[in-house]
This record gives C-alpha cells, sequence and structure tokens, in this order.
C-alpha cells in the first residue's frame, strides 16, 4: 500500500513516537513546564519558553535541532559562547538598585555567608561519581542565580545545562516554599521577633556611581576569571545610575532582558532530549540543587546567629537567609515571617539589603569556582 508524503511522513512520526517513549514522556515534562509557567506563575519569563522548546526538540525528525537547526545554531552561537548570559547581566546590573546595600555595607557578610551550599554540593555531587567540573556546575545552582548557573554549566558542563536550568529556576520560583521550614527549624521564635533598623539616609550619587567600578576592579584583582561575570552585571547598573543613560539604561531592564530571556529559555531546551534528560544524572542534579539550596539558606541563617554571640545589638537570624541571589523573593518571604511573628517587626529594608548583597556574592562564587576549576 502505497501513502502519499504527508501521510508517510505522519506514520514514520507516529512510529518513531511509539518506538521510543522517552519522547512523549518529554514532551509532558515540557508541558508541565509551561503549566508552571502559566498557572503558578513560576519563573514564567523562562520555564515557558524552556517548556515549548522542549516539546520542539523532542517532535521526531525535528528541524528544530541537529546541526542546521535553529535551536542548535543558537545554542552554539550564544550559549557555548556564553553571549546570552553576559547580556543577561548588564540586564540584571539595570535594574538592581544597590542603594539599599550601600546604606548598610555589613550586609554583604551575609551574601558571603549564603554561598556555603555551593561548595558542599559540589562535595557531594563529587561523591556521587561527577567529575570535578560538572560537580562544579552542579554546586552554583545553590546561589538561587539562574544566569550564574547557566554561565558556569555552558562553561564546564554544557551536556549537563537543561538539568542544570531547569533546576536553578525551579528552586528560585519555590524559594516562599522551601525557605520558611529551614528558617524555622533553625531559630527559636524571639530570634524571629528580634528587631532591626531600616537604614533610610540618603546615599550620595557620587558613591552609587563609583560603586559598580571599584567592585569590578576589586572583584578582578581578586579573581581575574570573574571580570566576565562581575564586569557585565556592574556595567549594566553603571548604565542605571550614571544619570545620563536613562534610554540604554530602561532599554537594558526591558527590551535586552526580554528578547535575551526568550532566547535564553528556548535556546537550553535543544538539550533536553529524551536521551540527555532522562537519566540517573538529571535525578541527582534536581536532589543536589535542592540539598545546595537549603544549605545556602541554612549557612546564611547560623552565620547570623553566630555573629549574635558576638554583637551587642543583635541581628534577626532570618536576615542571613535573604543571602541567596533569588532577589527580590526571598527579602519578600523574610518581611512576611517576621509579620507573622511581630505585626511591628519590618524586617524589609535589611532583608532586601541582604538579598542584593546575595546578587554579589553569588556573581563572585561563581567568578571563583571559574578561577579555581579552570
Amino acid at each position: 500500500m502505497h501513502f502519499g508524503g504527508d501521510m508517510g511522513d505522519l506514520l514514520i512520526g507516529l512510529t518513531s513516537l511509539i518506538a521510543n517513549p522517552k519522547m512523549i514522556l518529554m514532551m509532558i515534562v515540557g508541558g508541565i513546564l509551561i503549566y508552571l509557567a502559566i498557572k503558578k506563575d513560576y519563573e514564567p519569563a523562562l520555564l515557558l519558553p524552556i517548556g515549548f522548546g522542549t516539546i520542539l526538540a523532542n517532535i521526531p525528525f525535528s528541524s528544530a535541532i541537529g546541526e542546521h537547526g535553529p535551536l542548535t545554531l543558537l545554542f552554539n552561537a550564544g550559549i557555548m559562547t556564553e553571549l546570552f548570559p553576559i547580556l543577561i547581566f548588564i540586564a540584571i546590573g539595570a535594574m538592581i538598585d544597590f542603594s539599599v546595600l550601600l546604606r548598610n555595607p555589613f550586609m554583604l557578610m551575609f551574601g558571603a555567608a549564603a554561598q556555603f551550599g555551593i561548595f558542599f554540593a559540589m562535595m557531594m555531587a563529587s561523591l556521587l561519581g561527577f567529575s570535578f567540573l560538572e560537580s562544579a556546575a552542579i554546586g552554583i545552582i545553590g546561589a538561587a542565580d539562574g544566569p550564574t548557573s547557566i554561565f558556569v554549566a555552558g562553561r564546564f558542563a554544557p551536556e549537563l545545562l537543561g538539568p542544570i536550568t531547569v533546576a536553578a529556576y525551579s528552586y528560585m520560583a519555590l524559594v516562599p516554599i522551601i525557605q520558611p521550614p529551614v528558617i524555622r527549624l533553625l531559630t527559636t521564635q524571639n530570634e524571629r521577633r528580634i528587631r532591626m533598623d531600616s537604614f533610610n539616609a540618603q546615599v550620595p550619587k557620587t558613591v552609587k556611581i563609583l560603586f559598580p567600578i571599584i567592585i569590578t576592579i576589586i572583584a578582578g584583582i581578586v579573581a581575574p576569571t570573574s571580570v566576565a561575570l562581575v564586569g557585565f552585571l556592574m556595567f549594566g547598573n553603571l548604565l542605571r545610575e550614571c544619570g545620563v543613560l536613562d534610554k540604554l539604561a530602561k532599554s537594558a531592564q526591558n527590551e535586552l532582558s526580554s528578547l535575551v530571556t526568550i532566547l535564553l529559555g528556548i535556546t537550553i531546551a535543544s538539550t533536553m532530549t529524551a536521551e540527555k534528560f532522562l537519566n540517573l544524572q538529571t535525578l541527582y542534579i534536581l536532589g543536589l540543587g535542592l540539598i545546595a539550596f537549603i544549605a545556602n539558606t541554612a549557612g546564611g541563617v547560623l552565620f547570623a546567629k553566630i555573629l549574635n554571640l558576638f554583637l551587642k545589638k543583635k541581628v534577626n537570624p532570618m536576615i542571613g537567609a535573604a543571602g541567596i541571589s533569588a532577589f527580590p523573593m526571598s527579602a519578600r518571604v523574610i518581611q512576611k515571617m517576621g509579620q507573622k511573628e511581630d505585626k511591628q517587626n519590618f524586617l524589609l529594608m535589611p532583608a532586601t539589603s541582604a538579598n542584593v548583597a546575595g546578587q554579589i556574592g553569588s556573581v563572585i562564587a561563581g567568578g571563583l569556582i571559574l578561577a579555581l576549576c579552570s
């Protein structure tokens, strides 16, 4: 029996799906990501393109991937060259107001302390059989910083980029679910009721302009490999604060951010084929990412509790949990938990300061990993 070209292609495609049910499962995974993006509002700007791209990549004989497939070409041009993550850092820098941190530089310590989980997860990944470079890429999930995760994974473990990205952005979206139980486990009710000052002093414009320049120079001297990360983040912030490039700053915050996020998400999905994604490694990565995220939260809280042993004016230990890079979700979680314990306790400003410090801490941590592991 002879079938026309279209009917024949349809039968071949259906036969391929039946013969490889993993493709169907990956399409379901893509559908779940789209559902979480739309229905649950979990990082929709990235999870929706990843979900749809996953469907594209798992259609039998898909022309979207492969040597001449547009997703593969974009992956090689934007991810393997590190172009897309770098452009995202410019956009993020243009969005961040570091003045809340500059009012209270002490909070930088929490941005550093809340990176403990990265190195803990690296050790755990090595014990599970991942290579040193793969372990470094997995550990960075704990920074709760999607672009840094993509940047490091693209450099060290491009074959694991799909699951690492999905884990990083999924856990960022789940901050309100993951962090509160960890915080409550490690703090007492009296500790959660500690009140803190809001630090409302004005920051001179000169300081705002000098800050991104100085941070870039210091980070570059300490870890030259971090310049690509810290430098472009701070360049975006300089666009915001210089006062003479408002049009460019707004373009970075809006058009650049939106365009690159779309391309980044759907491009990463080119790696999420059934053969690469449906394996034990992916489960390990998801589990290790969660461990890293929890360990970072715990590290920040415990660091605050240790500081309180030496400080006359105590800090609320919950502030330490905001030292991760999930901005501003983590700060909002701390504010909400503080209000639940004491309606007159306003922790948003100090929590935001720690959260902004986490942005810097995660990028520098990523740079240090690049420097130590390259």
